[in-house]
């Protein structure tokens, strides 16, 4: 019973702490597709990212610093981690990196945003460096 107890009081605990910070949801499409998620601290946000491409999928963690803001708009750049794992008929395996984000978003008075960001990627595993291009996001802020 004590168990129980201390589960669902630390699910409301964190679900508490998690509502009490804007968050936003939705897909960034550049190369490849990406589901979404940032959490906002302030004049900072956590952007989780997770990927995929013809033969694997690949996460990508990054923790921006809004550099600068007029009206709707921020500017922001943070360093990052990227995780890759693919497979196919010849071969699979893993990769890791470290990444960096420079970008842009507009911030509507409805709770719709939309980002323009460049996101390279140094790799470890398989060496060189990765580009990741520019993509467009689109997210719902909640």
């Amino acid at each position: 019973m004590k168990k129980i107890l201390t589960i669902a009081l630390s699910v409301l605990a964190f679900a508490a702490v998690a509502s009490a910070q804007p968050r936003a949801i939705g897909v960034r499409v550049g190369g490849s597709a990406e589901a979404s998620y940032q959490h906002s601290f302030g004049n900072s946000f956590l952007e989780a990212d997770l990927g995929w491409f013809h033969d694997g999928f690949y996460l990508t963690g990054i923790y921006d610093f809004i550099l600068g803001s007029e009206g709707n708009f921020n500017f922001y750049a943070g360093p990052g981690v990227a995780l890759g794992f693919y497979s196919n008929k010849e071969t699979s395996g893993f990769n890791a990196g470290i990444a960096g984000q420079l970008g842009l978003e507009y911030n509507f008075n409805a709770p719709i945003q939309l980002s323009l960001d460049w996101r390279p990627v140094i790799n470890f595993i398989h060496g060189g460096f990765g580009w990741q291009g520019i993509a467009l996001g689109v997210r719902y802020r909640f």
